[in-house]
């Protein structure tokens, strides 16, 4: 392929912004109706949005080249398309969280002629997330998922830790929470069969959790998981690295017919599953 082929397919604009919000905020000062349309006119200066009403109203919202991380403009003259204000704040606003800069790449023309608004991924490296067992005999037990939610809502304390122990003789499950005092929810195997439906452990362990990360792997259950109850596993491996995993119904509507299997329980592919990986505190 030649070099001015290449050149030929170059989009008229690429540029890349690290304030969304920004552009949120002054898009929005000129969106005063629900549907409402706009012109946008790009140029080597920058991008202008042009709203007007009824030929007696024009608002425009000037967003110079400056503004911008990247701005590439390859096109001859003053290009101009029209969109619809209201999704494209819609848009741009689901990139946007308060208090974090989001990197977006905005794109004209698309293959079709379309606008298109890219996330720019960031240059983070995630933690290793391999999980290992603790030993020969996996330290896990299973619980009803609607009891474990409660567990952790009731040993709420802000900034706190949530210390974990499990215990072979007699087979117990300890949650203890610190802050004015101590506060501690214990399942006992033998005892509440109900509320703990599995238990493995050949040794003694206690490991403890920021509470906040520790809340996180049940304060968004969708009501399907507590109402089912199925029970969530939790699994203590290597260094206290703590697993936990739910199962969520996906099946269809109850109008269709749900792949229940002879026992009565879904079949596996009606199910999503869901991990989560706590990393333990480290002592000082």
């Amino acid at each position: 392929m030649s070099s001015s082929a290449v050149e030929a397919e170059a989009p008229d604009l690429v540029c890349q912004l690290d304030n969304v919000q920004g552009m949120v905020d002054a898009l929005s000062a000129v969106r005063w109706k629900r549907h409402q349309d706009a012109v946008v006119e790009l140029s080597e200066h920058g991008v202008v949005l042009i709203v007007e009403d009824t030929g007696c109203l024009q608002a425009k919202v000037y967003l110079q080249r400056e503004l911008f991380v990247r701005y590439e403009y390859h096109a001859e003259g003053r290009p101009r398309f029209g969109v619809s204000l209201g999704l494209f704040v819609d848009c741009l606003n689901s990139f946007s969280a308060p208090g974090r800069s989001s990197m977006i790449e905005i794109q004209y023309p698309g293959p079709d002629m379309q606008l298109l608004i890219k996330t720019r991924i960031p240059d983070t490296i995630s933690w290793d997330y391999n999980f290992e067992p603790a030993g020969s005999t996996p330290l896990t037990f299973t619980v009803k998922s609607a009891a474990l939610k409660e567990a952790i809502d009731d040993l709420e304390w802000p900034g706190s830790s949530i210390q974990i122990n499990l215990q072979p003789d007699p087979p117990c499950i300890t949650f203890k929470g610190e802050g004015h005092g101590d506060l501690q929810i214990d399942f006992t195997y033998y005892v509440n069969t109900d509320l703990v439906i599995a238990f493995h452990c050949d040794c003694q362990v206690s490991y403890r959790y920021k509470y906040k990360f520790l809340r996180a792997t049940t304060s968004n259950l969708p009501s399907s998981v507590i109402k089912d109850n199925r029970g969530s596993k939790l699994t203590i491996g290597r260094g206290g690295m703590l697993k936990v995993q739910h199962l969520v119904s996906v099946a269809r509507s109850a109008t269709s017919h749900p792949h229940i299997d002879s026992a009565g329980h879904q079949q596996p592919s009606r199910i999503a599953y869901i991990e989560f990986f706590v990393k333990s505190e480290v002592d000082e």
